[in-house]
């Protein structure tokens, strides 16, 4: 399948209250690599992405996330785009090439559920360690090291008016609503999941009483039996963990959820399902709350639908 306009998250810029705790969480033990340090915040990639860095630590007085991006496939398809989210009624900033470092022009506008939201189509690329000709299948040793994170996958955000952020995400970035949960009595959507490419999801929104809330950034990694392994480390250096292992019955992800020293939650996902444009939305509503969240023990956690950041 050809992907559209917006190919995947490609920057999250999340608050950390103490660089260097967050520094050790995001670097050794989950084994992002730094690439950068620049007035202040620090920059990582996931070892098999190509863009300079996909993660952003940003020092502040509160946890949470500044701003999020994503990646599209040409400058043709911002040019495109900014009048198309100015019809929706969301106001475009243009934002000059430079200003966010090794970066090319941004639009940047303030989703209905109040994220800041951007979308670039040039970022410098340093590669994956790997040549493009002849790379072979595996990095030298100690690239892949921590939790093998392969890439940044999706994320989860908060807010009041979910059904509108999707309508922006499904009418005018023409993303698909994978699945979504439901309450079973008045059929108001708890969450919604949209994807622009094969995956479950590329990003998804949770009702909240509050505006503009952070869930979680998600990373990829290649198996279930990764996931466990990831968990296994998790353990061993005493990382606050939230749920996991288990696996969702929503997206069919096997994960496990877990927090940086900020109270910032961070998952690793495996699997799940491929989804095409014909694969009809799924409805899951709180008849099987459990089983939607997490299908191995059928347990929904207040504290997955409640902490945010």
């Amino acid at each position: 399948m050809a992907l559209r306009g917006l190919l995947r998250v490609g920057e999250v810029c999340i608050r950390v209250m103490d660089m260097k705790k967050a520094r050790r969480h995001y670097d050794e033990i989950m084994g992002l690599h730094e690439v950068m340090e620049k007035d202040g915040k620090v920059y990582f990639k996931c070892w098999d992405e190509h863009d300079h860095h996909s993660i952003i630590l940003s020092p502040s007085d509160r946890a949470g996330m500044d701003y999020f991006a994503f990646k599209v496939s040409s400058d043709d398809v911002l040019t495109d785009l900014a009048p198309k989210i100015e019809k929706f009624g969301l106001k475009v900033k243009h934002i000059e090439a430079g200003v966010y470092p090794k970066s090319g022009r941004r639009l940047e506008f303030v989703l209905p559920t109040g994220h800041t939201m951007q979308l670039y189509a040039e970022k410098e690329q340093i590669g994956n360690t790997m040549p493009t000709l002849n790379p072979g299948v595996t990095p030298d040793d100690g690239v892949v090291r921590g939790c093998h994170i392969n890439r940044v996958d999706h994320i989860l955000l908060g807010g009041q008016y979910i059904q509108e952020s999707a309508r922006l995400f499904m009418e005018v970035f023409d993303f698909d609503l994978s699945e979504r949960f439901v309450d079973h009595e008045s059929q108001t959507p708890l969450a919604m999941f949209l994807t622009c490419t094969t995956k479950p999801h590329d990003i998804a929104f949770v009702l909240q009483p509050e505006q503009n809330k952070y869930h979680h950034t998600s990373f990829w990694l290649e198996s279930a039996h990764e996931v466990v392994k990831a968990a296994d480390r998790i353990g061993k250096y005493r990382v606050p963990v939230d749920v996991g292992p288990n696996r969702h019955g929503i997206t069919r992800g096997a994960t496990i959820y877990f927090f940086d020293p900020s109270g910032n939650r961070c998952e690793v996902f495996a699997e799940g399902y491929v989804h095409y444009p014909d694969t009809p939305t799924l409805t899951w509503d709180t008849t099987d709350g459990g089983h939607a969240t997490f299908s191995q023990d059928n347990v929904m956690r207040e504290s997955f639908l409640s902490v945010l950041t």
